[in-house]
């Protein structure tokens, strides 16, 4: 046995599958071998789990192969064995209804793989929107030493000479043609310069956010939210990850000793910093749940409220990830924070081993217009606004970085849809009864009632409204939002419609005022009539729903959690830790 071994923190989790001399012993180190592994891989090193989320279907994660390559090359120099494995690739750009739909799906992958193999540390490859959040689930659910490595985003999108935002772009020139603005052809034009190298998403969408948490967590190493997919310092990082990973099985650093209450806290307040996505209230709400650490929505009031929006990106402000990691990268956004003592805990302890501040004090700071300065915010108040009232009683989200201003504080009438499909057949139809004060309200659209929450709460206006030149109006759902979308829209109602949410008994015409300053979303209707309403409801109705489904889409109607709860399952909520009952063959 070697020094490093006898000094372990603790016996390695691989021994009791590779370090006995019995029938069990034998036949796991022989079935192993025919990979042509070589008798000394197996004698006390620690074995290295790659959960890798590659797939030529998530386009964000195609460079994995060679990504994972790098953090193997880590692990080996470190006197680790790395073992790479494939996990359920939930990418945003294909998948139907929605990746949030099988996020909770690829957790259980996740949590199951390393659970029931002979791994004593994983590195989670994650990149596209929902990989992150539900491989740090998983992880988190089995609290083994783990170390995020993010795929990257892609280069600044280009178009006609200038830079273009992926996502956001598709939104903005999508509702120029519907306004007359550009051709059909001008906009398709756009479509080859948005992604031009591997990566995901370049704006601040719902992947650059959760790559930018895993960071502030203290679950990845400095700068992996912002380094470019394609730039070597990415392939750098990876090899010093899975270095790093060994390091910390020697050191008995599980999971649980980075996502502390303390990590999340931090999170929160940097998701208000860099504008983060709506889609992270839910993502950290899961993640802490997985690991038994209390968070609510209030926390998100408590934590980020008055925390200045300092990184000038879209979709709320000009620039591009590129931009931001050549100003600095997150580094930066937190040391500009802790200068100002905004950062809530600064001692939380990173996967790296030092503390949260002492990553970040000496960060350099390239360009003030990327990364702004706390007296030149691009938004004052970038926290996310907590809305609740008789229409959302279990609360509601909406991004202020991403509104309008004079739209957070607004009276106007709802105009309704009842589903998504009710509202792409109406909302351009010419004699549809709506003015620019409007509300737009669509229900059905929620955990359960859109299989997975669909990202249609940025409802696109009406036609007859853009041709008035407005750009935006209060948009209300129990749906979800595309990270690199924009506008005043409230988001995440809960309960949902399809749960018998008040937000099922609002009709046409029925005003409804919103205020973000004071955390009010208010139907101006007596709880009397919502609750008759509500009655009127066929009570059979979600009974069938869940009896035509079958397979998967049933068990998850039957068991999502609603979104204040961060829509996992009920019955994965709970850290349940590594161990497994051995198999005797």
């Amino acid at each position: 046995m070697s020094s490093r071994d006898s000094s372990r923190a603790r016996p390695l989790r691989s021994a009791e599958w590779f370090g006995t001399t019995d029938k069990n012993g034998f036949m796991y180190r022989s079935w192993m071998r025919n990979q042509g592994i070589p008798d000394h891989e197996f004698q006390g090193k620690p074995i290295i789990g790659i959960c890798n989320t590659w797939s030529e279907l998530t386009p964000c994660n195609h460079h994995f192969r060679k990504l994972a390559e790098h953090v193997k090359k880590g692990v080996l120099e470190a006197g680790g064995y790395p073992v790479e494995f494939p996990v359920f690739s939930n990418g945003e750009s294909n998948l139907r209804p929605t990746a949030m739909f099988t996020r909770n799906l690829a957790s259980m992958d996740v949590e199951e793989a390393i659970r029931g193999n002979p791994i004593d540390a994983v590195v989670l490859l994650v990149g596209c929107d929902k990989t992150t959040p539900a491989l740090l689930m998983g992880a988190a659910s089995c609290d083994v030493p783990t170390i995020v490595v993010s795929g990257g985003p892609m280069l600044n999108g280009k178009h006609q000479g200038k830079d273009i935002g992926s996502g956001t772009v598709v939104w903005q020139l999508s509702e120029d043609v519907k306004a007359g603005k550009i051709s059909l052809h001008d906009f398709m034009a756009a479509e080859a310069g948005m992604s031009r190298s591997a990566g995901t998403c370049n704006t601040m969408g719902t992947a650059s956010t959760m790559a930018s948490m895993a960071e502030a967590l203290g679950t990845s190493l400095p700068h992996n939210a912002a380094i470019p997919a394609v730039d070597s310092r990415r392939y750098v990082l990876a090899h010093l990850s899975g270095m790093r990973i060994v390091e910390m099985v020697e050191e008995g650093m599980d999971l649980s000793k980075v996502l502390t209450r303390e990590a999340f806290e931090n999170a929160i307040r940097v998701n208000a910093a860099i504008g983060g996505s709506t889609n992270a209230v839910i993502h950290l709400k899961a993640i802490a749940g997985r690991m038994g650490v209390e968070l609510d929505l209030e926390d998100w009031t408590r934590v980020g409220h008055g925390t200045p929006t300092l990184v000038d990106l879209q979709p709320s402000g000009r620039f591009l990830m590129e931009d931001f990691y050549y100003a600095g990268g997150l580094p930066a956004v937190m040391r500009r924070l802790g200068e100002a003592g905004r950062l809530p805990n600064p001692d939380a302890l990173t996967v790296n081993g030092q503390s949260l501040w002492e990553n970040v004090r000496e960060a350099p700071i390239y360009n003030d217009e990327v990364v702004r300065t706390l007296d030149n915010p691009l938004c004052a108040d970038g926290s996310m606004s907590i809305l609740r009232g008789n229409l959302a009683p279990n609360g509601a989200v909406l991004k202020p970085s991403a509104a309008t201003p004079a739209l957070m504080t607004h009276r106007g009438q709802a105009v309704v849809f009842e589903d998504f499909d009710d509202y792409k057949a109406r909302i351009d139809d010419p004699e549809l009864d709506v003015t620019a004060d409007s509300i737009l309200v669509m229900k059905n659209c929620g955990p359960r009632g859109y299989h997975g929450m669909a990202e249609v709460g940025n409802m696109g206006l009406p036609s007859k409204i853009l041709a008035q030149g407005v750009t935006d109006m209060v948009r209300i759902s129990d749906a979800r939002m595309s990270g690199t979308a924009y506008g005043t829209v409230v988001l995440h109602v809960a309960p949902e419609s399809a749960a018998g949410g008040p937000l099922a008994a609002v009709r046409h015409g029925d005003w409804i005022e919103l205020d973000c300053q004071s955390g009010r979303l208010h139907l101006e209707v007596s709880d009397e009539e919502i609750a008759a309403r509500l009655a009127e409801r066929d009570p059979t109705e979600a009974s069938r729903l869940i009896a035509s489904q079958g397979g998967y889409r049933q068990l998850y109607i039957e068991r999502v959690l609603q979104a204040d709860e961060g829509c996992d399952f009920d019955f994965l909520v709970g850290c349940r830790g590594a161990k497994v009952p051995r198999h005797s063959h």
